[in-house]
């Protein structure tokens, strides 16, 4: 007579297959925690109502701009931490203008280089070297009158701000 010794339910592989599923979707839900609880999120703001209140506030700068007729041509030294602003357009009095570089999603690497008058139309400024392959540039005065926009390839020697649009 042959009589089946039953083996005790963890000796078994079957439940162990069964179980595993579960068990890997609860690690890989507690490491997706953490990582979420460690690390911000810099393109969601607190204060995107008043930023979105702005948005109105920058358009007229750039309607600004494009009603005195302005243009820049930006180009970036060879170590990409010196920056040449060309300014075309009306004749302005200013003392400096501003330059931002604004990365697309890290918010902790965009930069504000002040240009100062070298001669006239010409702006020269320092910078720290940009990380990152894309970045938006916004000249300004330093009143806040104006501002110009553009988009920027780092791979570029420079470009150009074009007239602005309303």
């Amino acid at each position: 007579m042959n009589t089946l010794i039953a083996r005790p339910w963890y000796r078994e592989p079957w439940p162990w297959i069964l179980m595993s599923g579960p068990a890997i979707v609860v690690v890989a839900g507690v490491m997706t925690a953490v990582i979420a609880w460690r690390t911000d999120d810099p393109l969601v703001t607190d204060d995107y109502y008043k930023q979105g209140l702005g948005i109105n506030q920058e358009l007229k700068r750039d309607s600004a701009a494009a009603r005195m007729g302005l243009s820049a041509a930006v180009s970036f030294g060879t170590d990409r931490t010196r920056v040449r602003v060309t300014l075309a357009g009306a004749q302005l009095e200013e003392t400096s203008l501003r330059l931002r570089l604004v990365h697309p999603t890290r918010a902790g690497f965009d930069q504000v280089v002040k240009l100062e008058p070298v001669a006239g139309g010409l702006f020269e400024g320092h910078m720290s070297a940009v990380i990152g392959d894309t970045w938006h540039l916004q000249l300004e005065d330093d009143k806040g009158v104006w501002r110009l926009t553009g988009l920027w390839k780092s791979s570029a020697d420079g470009v150009t701000l074009g007239r602005a649009t309303n």
